[in-house]
């Protein structure tokens, strides 16, 4: 934990050495952290202290608008510099999240063939594998030996975010081959690059980033290239950027299954309003569809004024379908999101959710039963109520099984059908199977 009455005192003393030593106790991100908590004024002075390397490892933590906030206001020579050591993708989200103007700003202080290879990257949509992709990688012609890939790594693998892999490209950046570090040390120095390449395993830049998450995780590689139409490398999608997508996607899921819109940013950095408009639509929404549970109670208002026994399973039996509902679905948005499971294997999900529901229906069955009976009710209410479980159980088993793979075949998020979108689904359609059963097994 950084002390940071401790940090401002070192920016007051304005000890470059000093500085420098007690960033260098830390990590980048923890830096990161407290240098959110300081005044305007002292996060310059830090980031004037530092060395523009170090500078830059902490701004990488940073949220695109606060960073540009403090480059903006740096020295134009300093500015350049910390630019220059930022990683290619940082600095491309961070030109996106500005103004147009601002961006052009900044993007003169960096060289030509910099700054039109991040301009590239700067075309392709939010959320897709070119919009992750990096252009601080190594690439090498295929005709050089070992000796002269590894004087080039020595040369600009400082620059570089990855060289766990050199990538082999053609003379107009098609990309032909890939081979790992390991493999250029352990090799004979005379020999070409082009004979120990492997076959490359590339994403095009348009590919969606869960999409390209879930290739790097199936061969569990710590980078994946990125190539446009013609198969040109453009870019390289790191471990720790799909990471960092993994756990947005999964909080978005988490988000939208507990019924409310995802969160634009962290829980403390959202305003009260925030969440108010993040949870209402999808509270009205459940509001007006809970509502028709009331039409369905007044249209069986008959039945339940001859048994008033029966209203007193209502909360239990509805409370029931909603829980099996929850359940399934929740299983089935996570096997969608891992690709355990596509819309192909919809009869096996049935089937499968269908048996299990039918075990675990029988189980309440009993349950149910014995629980009217402690209540006292006549023996074949106990018995409305513990069949009427059962069904509603299997039946909420189906549609919980059914709707998140036709969501996710439609293109659609299949979190959307969250645990309270679920439970209100069920709960009318519970109410019609309750009083159906009664009405056929009471005679009524």
């Amino acid at each position: 934990m950084i002390d940071l009455n401790q940090m401002r005192q070192k920016i007051l003393t304005a000890d470059l050495d000093q500085m420098l030593t007690f960033a260098e106790a830390f990590r980048p991100i923890d830096l990161a952290e407290s240098l959110e908590k300081l005044k305007a004024e002292e996060q310059l002075r830090l980031m004037e202290l530092l060395p523009p390397v170090v500078a830059a490892e902490i701004l990488e933590f940073l949220e695109p608008l606060v960073q540009y906030k403090i480059l903006h206001n740096l020295d134009v020579n300093l500015t350049s510099q910390i630019l220059n050591e930022l990683p290619s993708d940082v600095v491309a989200d961070m030109m996106l999240a500005i103004h147009r103007y601002q961006a052009d700003k900044l993007l003169d202080l960096l060289p030509d063939d910099y700054r039109k290879r991040l301009q590239t990257l700067m075309t392709f949509p939010e959320e897709t594998a070119g919009s992750l992709a990096t252009i601080d990688y190594i690439a090498a012609p295929g005709q050089w030996t070992m000796d002269t890939t590894l004087e080039h790594i020595r040369k600009v693998g400082r620059e570089a975010e990855i060289t766990a892999y050199i990538y082999v490209t053609g003379m107009k950046g098609e990309l032909l081959g890939v081979v790992s570090l390991k493999k250029i040390i352990l090799a004979d120095p005379a020999t070409l690059l082009q004979e120990i390449a492997d076959e490359p395993i590339s994403v095009p830049a348009t590919m969606g980033q869960e999409e390209t998450a879930e290739l790097l995780s199936r061969y569990d590689w710590v980078a994946l290239p990125v190539v446009d139409a013609q198969q040109r490398l453009i870019g390289v999608v790191t471990v720790d950027d799909l990471i960092d997508v993994m756990q947005e996607e999964a909080t978005e899921d988490i988000q939208m299954l507990g019924g409310s819109q995802p969160l634009q940013g962290t829980y403390f950095k959202s305003s009260v309003f925030h969440l108010y408009r993040k949870r209402i639509i999808w509270l009205l929404i459940l509001f007006v569809a809970e509502a028709y549970t009331g039409t369905v109670l007044r249209h069986y208002e008959d039945t339940l004024t001859e048994v008033i026994s029966l209203a007193f399973f209502i909360p239990l039996l509805i409370g029931t379908g909603g829980n099996t509902g929850t359940q399934t679905v929740s299983t089935l948005v996570r096997a969608l999101a891992v690709g355990e499971v596509h819309f192909r294997d919809l009869f096996r999900v049935i089937r499968k959710e269908l048996v299990t529901g039918i075990m675990t229906g029988s189980t309440i069955f009993i349950i149910a039963y014995l629980r009217a009976w402690m209540l006292g009710v006549e023996m074949n209410v106990g018995l409305v109520v513990g069949l009427t479980a059962m069904i509603i159980v299997l039946w909420a088993s189906f549609v919980a099984a059914i709707l998140p793979l036709v969501l996710h075949k439609l293109k659609a998020d299949p979190a959307v059908i969250s645990g309270p979108f679920i439970t209100t689904l069920v709960d009318g359609t519970g109410l019609i199977i309750y009083f159906t059963v009664a009405r056929i097994l009471l005679h009524l």
